[in-house]
């Protein structure tokens, strides 16, 4: 498994050895011992799966308490994470990355950021391994367009549901 360093403290960007032929691919996705190595020694303990359609955009979403594992399994993404740690040196920046399910890469975030992506495929597979069960009571979320972040999101039109509308910036929390 290869490393790839975000600039953001905690954030980091694995790429899983990757196996092709003409039958298809094999690629492992989690293997604890793995990734306990290179410091993610949290407990996963629930999976999530969003499947969106092209132009949908999801975000900015964040639960207090949670860190998880983003894997795109089918189709490409234009991915961003926001750093909402206060005391971070990165406070207020985004990573964006492209995520496609054609090149296997996972996104590691750990609690304290918010999450969210717009599909630039037909459509779009996410695979989410989280540290905390869902609660509603730590959910939050940012506006995708808040301007003191500054996310270059693609172009063109975007599906966002009502409540991704309502958010408010980060500033505003």
């Amino acid at each position: 498994m290869k490393i790839i360093d975000t600039g953001f403290e905690g954030l980091v960007l694995l790429e899983p050895r990757f196996f092709k032929d003409g039958r298809g691919c094999f690629y492992e996705s989690w293997r604890h011992e793995d990734y306990k190595k290179i410091g993610i020694t949290e407990n996963f303990l629930q999976d999530n799966v969003s499947v969106s359609m092209q132009h949908a955009l999801r975000g900015l979403h964040y639960q207090k308490d949670q860190g998880q594992l983003v894997t795109v399994t089918h189709g490409k993404i234009f991915d961003v994470v926001v750093d909402i740690r206060p005391d971070s040196k990165t406070y207020k920046r985004y990573f964006s990355i492209q995520l496609d399910g054609n090149i296997p890469m996972q996104l590691y975030m750990p609690q304290g950021f918010a999450h969210g992506f717009c599909v630039l495929s037909d459509m779009a597979v996410i695979n989410y391994k989280c540290t905390q069960y869902y609660d509603p009571s730590k959910e939050g979320g940012i506006l995708w367009s808040d301007p003191e972040i500054g996310i270059q999101w693609p172009e063109g039109q975007k599906i966002i549901s009502e409540k991704d509308q309502l958010f408010s910036t980060l500033g505003a929390l």
